[in-house]
């Protein structure tokens, strides 16, 4: 395709010494034709974001009619169980499809081996079960790790070298998952890392008759810097030996992440993950376009928390750059987009409606 140019006459001085008036360029093409008015633009946008993109990860707290604000994720906060359903049930209001659920877990109940994630009645399981009897029709995303229960703050099992055990963290997250499907979760969402995970899993919920139940593989999941907040949320934080750069990916890597991918998918995944979000949009395209396969962006805590932090402080347009975000995502090839964003999109699109 040959693209015109532009071929400018030459502004030349007249008798008197003073400059002719600019001349029209003599173009063919004129892309802001196409930008010319709002009724233009809706017409001709590539991408769309809608309420039925979004997914709304929430914490939960123990306690009895309680909302903790989370200090480093300004507008977040952990919810006690009856508050998570006051939530959903908002949600459903707004058309927000599905919520993630994350714990916040007592102390006292974090243990080397994390048994609590095995526990039939643990703070995830009474949230499961609560929210679908008040609202049966939201979906339900829960995680397979065992961060939120460890004394150590790892998401899988240690030896006394400090070293994560692969295969005896996949046994321990197989029960976890279990657990999470028989108390009501929609989707299991392992984002652990650990080799093999996505097929044992998937091997148990089949043999367990959860054939139904979905799974949404991290495929893509990178130790990142962004991730502070959301550890401050489940209170990992202080808890933390070392870091996760042994399990999650290496974030100079991008061919690794088709590779991961591709074994999930012949594992049994039904979605994938790539978090975070806006620093990987590149590897949520090259997934999306590689394998075709429903792709999520994850926007976490620490890209909500700049977002947020910057608008509170007047340097940004808050909502604004809240959508352009989310648009990025949509633009990079998700299909679907968790953020902690959720409601407040929800209110817009239905404005903007």
């Amino acid at each position: 395709m040959t693209i015109p140019f532009a071929r400018p006459r030459p502004v030349r001085p007249d008798p008197s010494g003073r400059l002719d008036a600019p001349s029209k360029l003599e173009l063919v093409q004129r892309p802001r034709r196409n930008r010319k008015s709002e009724w233009a633009r809706q017409l001709l946008r590539e991408n769309t974001l809608t309420v039925a993109d979004l997914i709304w990860p929430i914490f939960v707290k123990d306690g009895d009619g309680e909302r903790t604000p989370i200090g480093s994720m300004p507008g977040v906060e952990r919810l006690c169980v009856d508050e998570a359903v006051r939530d959903a049930e908002r949600a459903a209001r707004l058309g927000i499809p599905a919520l993630a659920l994350f714990p916040y877990t007592d102390p006292t109940l974090r243990t080397a081996d994390g048994r609590e994630a095995l526990n039939g009645n643990n703070l995830v399981c009474r949230a499961l079960r609560a929210i679908k009897d008040a609202v049966p029709e939201i979906g339900l995303v829960t995680d397979v790790a065992l961060d939120p229960y460890t004394s150590h703050g790892h998401d899988g099992l240690l030896d006394a070298q400090g070293r994560i055990l692969n295969d005896e963290t996949v046994a321990v997250l197989v029960e976890q998952a279990l657990v999470q499907a028989d108390a009501g979760a929609d989707v299991i969402a392992p984002s652990d890392m650990m080799d093999g995970r996505v097929g044992a899993i998937r091997r148990a919920l089949d043999g367990e008759g959860h054939h139904d139940a979905q799974i949404l593989a991290y495929s893509a999941k990178y130790a990142s810097a962004f991730y502070g907040p959301f550890r401050d949320a489940v209170g990992s934080t202080g808890c933390l030996k070392g870091d996760k750069r042994t399990y999650q990916m290496d974030p100079a890597n991008g061919m690794e992440a088709l590779r991961e991918a591709a074994l999930d998918i012949e594992e049994g995944a039904d979605m994938l993950m790539v978090k975070p979000g806006l620093p990987y949009l590149d590897i949520i395209y090259r997934l999306k376009e590689t394998f075709g396969l429903p792709t999520f962006a994850y926007q976490v805590s620490g890209e909500y928390a700049m977002i947020e932090a910057a608008a509170r402080n007047g340097w940004i347009d808050g909502d604004k750059a809240m959508m352009e975000s989310l648009m990025a995502f949509k633009r990079a090839g998700a299909d679907g987009i968790l953020t902690y964003f959720a409601p407040r999109v929800a209110q817009q699109l239905a404005r903007d409606a």
